[in-house]
């Protein structure tokens, strides 16, 4: 049977996604209330047309998907803005585009198994392409060379240090668990879409140490942020109007962003959470 899903689709939920993800207010990170990082909308409003396309074209391998998408996306902007939500949204983009048996959870399952050295191959030259913060060296299968690894493999021996690889290892249950079962309940509270992802993205960014602030600023940094995270989360779970946390979540946002904090895997997580969601539908 065909699968009824198509590229257009696919390439349109994971803009939509991106976009969706820019009207949050996000501590930390940039969104419509305020750039951060050396970044701004406009960066990552660009950033998504340009990876749309290549990340869902028809035929293409996970490994491709990545590589031709951060390639399209530093081609357009000039510095890394979301080689981590591609890396999380290109086996979702394969999963969905495929025409096998199960839901998309399954189907995830089982593109995440079959990643092969190729894919790993592809991922390393984005990933280098990119240049994302605090990479360092790994003793094993280091994106600096040719790996010998498939991704799956590689992402298994980086799962410790990175969430994102962790995902791959877990068949993204930080999505499918966490992400999205939030996500569903915010929507049902508030019936709104930036004030459900804020709150997804906050339920991250307190529930799980962010490694890309582990990898620059060290595990304690990432818990202490993850304390105050916690905290702000509970007020706002507990607000009869979200409104009412807005100026907590700026001052927040004001802390971060001045001490040079970017909690970028969780707005990746975050990112990854709304386009499953918006592929759930397409099924």
């Amino acid at each position: 049977m065909t699968n009824p899903v198509t590229p257009a689709a696919v390439a349109r939920a994971f803009h939509d996604a991106c976009l969706a993800e820019l009207e949050a207010l996000k501590p930390g990170n940039v969104h419509r209330f305020g750039d951060g990082h050396q970044m701004n909308v406009a960066d990552f409003e660009r950033s998504a047309r340009a990876a749309a396309a290549p990340l869902a074209q028809d035929g293409l391998t996970v490994g491709q998907r990545i590589g031709r998408a951060v390639q399209a996306t530093v081609a357009t902007v000039g510095q890394n803005t979301n080689l981590g939500i591609i890396l999380l949204a290109a086996p979702l983009a394969e999963a969905a585009l495929g025409a096998g048996p199960g839901d998309l959870r399954q189907r995830l399952a089982e593109v995440l198994a079959c990643l092969g050295v190729e894919d790993a191959g592809e991922a390393y030259g984005a990933i280098r392409l990119a240049k994302p913060g605090g990479l360092g060296e790994a003793p094993r299968h280091d994106v600096a060379a040719e790996p010998d690894v498939t991704l799956l493999e590689a992402m298994r021996e980086a799962e410790a240090r990175d969430r994102i690889a962790w995902n791959y290892t877990h068949d993204f249950a930080d999505i499918f668990d966490f992400g999205l079962a939030r996500l569903t309940a915010a929507l049902d509270r508030w019936q709104s879409q930036p004030v459900a992802t804020s709150f997804v993205y906050l339920g991250f960014l307190a529930t799980i140490p962010d490694t890309l602030i582990a990898r620059k600023f060290g595990a304690s940094q990432a818990a202490s942020v993850r304390q105050e995270a916690q905290g702000l989360e509970a007020r706002f779970a507990e607000c009869a109007s979200p409104q009412a946390v807005e100026p907590e979540l700026m001052e927040f946002d004001r802390s971060l962003k001045a001490t040079g904090l970017n909690p970028g895997t969780s707005a990746d997580l975050t990112v990854a959470t709304l386009f499953a969601a918006s592929l759930k539908t397409l099924a």
